[in-house]
């Protein structure tokens, strides 16, 4: 394009241009080193300033080598603006308005409902201000009226620094400011080439600051010239912002050692009252904000589902998009187990899934032109491609560290079906996975090799249950029976509710009798396990069969708790079973009715066994153990 006003095009401006600089280089009787350092300028800005073929250099550049060749800034101006074609001299970036967030790093958080995958369909979940947002609002305000201002928001990865950062330089898009994202060829190398060409009301967009402030060779040196930048007049006003993770933050902000090293001497003195914390969760009136906007917000209201309990709404936002690209881009083996883990979660088990329990599920859920992946070390190789997390700290499956559940000092030990029971490595399914497999997998019946591994490796009576019912749903009826079997050796009264209603439905029982009569049972597996000697197992038949309100295994759960040392909860357990009756003495013929009636005097007996207070008796007889009965019994 012609120049209107002198004729030039931009081809010859630019000759002239660098005509005119070299010649005041010779007549200042410098070389380009020398001038670089006079200027303030790096030398590859300096190099490229006199470069033929080059970009135009900016306007910071000209008026610095202007300033130090003794050459008139204002022509040297006008052929640089006719170099440019015209346009005025406003350093590196473009409009904030021009850029598309996830360009500048905001993680993505899904795609338009009923829209394509693509990039451009990708859309931002509603947005929650917290404190943080707060402050950094009063920063971009004094930028807008004029001062240069840096901060930096330090937390963990995918927590919100980013799409923060983006909200608050809405405003002065508005207003017209520019933004420069220097990345190209290196973050840092692109900062210290290009940072003294900024200009006035540019937002420098420093996200993942680290890999500026922390490149080993330059990364001091991009540190002195944004502190530089920020105090020059002539180029107020400026916005720097930056993310930063909280170990980089302790390592450049760390005192010099005791060798006197201070390697992060210029980035701590930037960083100094220049950063802003962001917590890893929301807190409950942020969680409530957040519930508001979802009304209208499916990808919010999607993840608040899941990051409801801990606040991390953030890291779950940011990490599903990644969670699914690892599930549908794994190898074979990874996919198969994160299938076997996806079922076996809709399906009934509890968070912590066992691993031999995993690896020996998988096999069929590999398709048969895949099988020959199967080598010896499949399974590491797949858990190892599962365990690497993606955004949030998420992995799509997660060995779980044990955990030793802390008790009071005489306490008895948990008992129960729960993890605590489970053997070897334990692992977790992301939320995330587990929402989607409940979704896509719904229809799907599992292979035979996850029933055959159930079979296999679980003894959680619960979960023995659940899942047989679930085979019986699927019409997979000789897996059912042999999974109803095994609960009943793990002493499940649900489990042993199959065989007593098998015996007695000629007699015409009801449900709830039927179901009292397997109660009964639980109680009398118990008696039996502690005449033989076991201190662990009776607990848990008495708790179990606790949950129906039996009174015998309401006062022997009592007994057991105060041999045990517990002087709290017996009491109420007493209070119970006193409601029910005088018939402990046939449930309890190895103690005197004395000692029973003693205990049981305070909660509804006199002490000659006239009953006080409200009775429900139970008139049946426990039945005798049946040579159905597990054989560990």
């Amino acid at each position: 394009m012609n120049s209107k006003r002198t004729g030039r095009t931009p081809e010859s401006a630019l000759a002239e241009l660098r005509r005119r600089l070299e010649a005041g280089l010779v007549s200042a009787r410098l070389n380009k080193s020398q001038l670089a350092g006079l200027a303030g300028l790096s030398r590859g800005t300096v190099q490229e300033a006199f470069k033929a073929g080059a970009r135009v250099p900016s306007t910071f550049t000209v008026a610095a080598l202007a300033r130090v060749l003794k050459l008139s800034a204002a022509e040297l101006q006008e052929l640089r603006r006719d170099a440019a074609g015209g346009v005025s001299g406003e350093g590196p970036g473009r409009p904030i308005g021009q850029w598309e967030p996830h360009a500048l790093e905001v993680h993505p958080a899904g795609h338009a409902p009923g829209g394509s995958r693509s990039v451009e369909q990708r859309v931002l979940p509603g947005y929650v201000r917290r404190e943080h947002d707060r402050l950094l609002a009063e920063v971009v305000r004094e930028a807008e009226q004029g001062r240069s201002r840096m901060v930096v928001l330090v937390g963990e990865s995918s927590t919100g620094k980013t799409r923060a950062c983006w909200e608050a330089v809405q405003p002065l898009a508005e207003k017209g400011w520019r933004l420069w994202h220097p990345f190209d060829p290196t973050r840092a190398k692109a900062a210290l080439e290009e940072l003294q060409d900024v200009g006035p009301r540019t937002v420098v967009w420093l996200n993942e600051a680290q890999h500026y402030f922390g490149d080993r060779l330059v990364g001091e040196q991009v540190a002195a010239a944004v502190h530089a930048l920020l105090i020059e007049p002539e180029r107020a006003p400026v916005l720097v912002l930056g993310t930063l993770w909280h170990q980089y933050f302790t390592q450049y902000t760390a005192l010099p050692g005791a060798d006197g090293a201070d390697p992060h001497s210029r980035v701590r003195e930037l960083l100094s009252e220049r950063t802003v914390s962001v917590p890893e969760a929301f807190n409950a009136s942020e969680l409530a904000v957040a519930s508001s906007l979802a009304r209208g917000d499916v990808l919010l209201a999607d993840a608040l589902t899941r990051a409801r309990a801990d606040g991390r709404l953030c890291q779950d936002l940011a990490g599903a998009p990644m969670l699914l690209k690892r599930y549908e881009n794994g190898s074979p083996a990874a996919r198969a187990l994160l299938e076997a883990a996806m079922d076996a979660r809709r399906l009934g088990f509890g968070l912590h899934i066992p691993q031999a329990f995993l690896t020996d599920a998988a096999l069929d859920y590999v398709h048969d032109s895949d099988s020959d992946q199967l080598i010896d070390d499949w399974a590491e190789k797949a858990y190892a491609e599962l365990a690497t997390k993606v955004h949030g700290k998420r992995a799509p499956l997660a060995r779980v560290p044990p955990r030793q559940q802390q008790r009071p000092p005489g306490s008895p030990a948990p008992t129960g079906n729960g993890a605590s029971r489970i053997q070897g490595p334990v692992f977790r399914l992301a939320d995330y996975l587990e929402q989607h497999g409940r979704s896509v997998l719904r229809h799907r019946c599992p292979p035979a090799s996850f029933w055959h591994a159930t079979l296999q490796h679980i003894t959680q009576p619960d979960v023995l249950d659940t899942l047989a019912r679930a085979a019986e749903r699927y019409h997979r009826l000789q897996w059912a029976h042999h999974l109803h079997h095994r609960a009943s050796h793990h002493y499940s009264r649900s489990a042993l509710v199959q065989p007593v209603r098998m015996h007695e439905e000629a007699r015409g029982l009801s449900a709830a009798e039927t179901f009292r009569l397997a109660t009964n049972l639980l109680v009398r597996l118990a008696l039996m396990r502690e005449k033989a000697g076991d201190h662990n197992t009776p607990e848990s038949l008495h708790q179990q069969a606790n949950e129906d309100n039996s009174p015998g295994a309401l006062v022997r759960l009592a007994l057991m708790r105060e041999k045990a040392g517990d002087h709290n909860s017996p009491e109420s357990l007493y209070r119970r079973a006193a409601d029910f009756g005088n018939d402990f003495p046939q449930l309890f013929p190895d103690h005197p009715p004395s000692r029973m009636l003693h205990r049981l005097w305070p909660y509804g007996l006199d002490p000659d066994g006239t009953p006080t207070g409200p009775w429900s008796a139970e008139s049946e007889a426990l039945p005798q153990a049946s040579s159905s009965l597990p054989t560990g019994a």
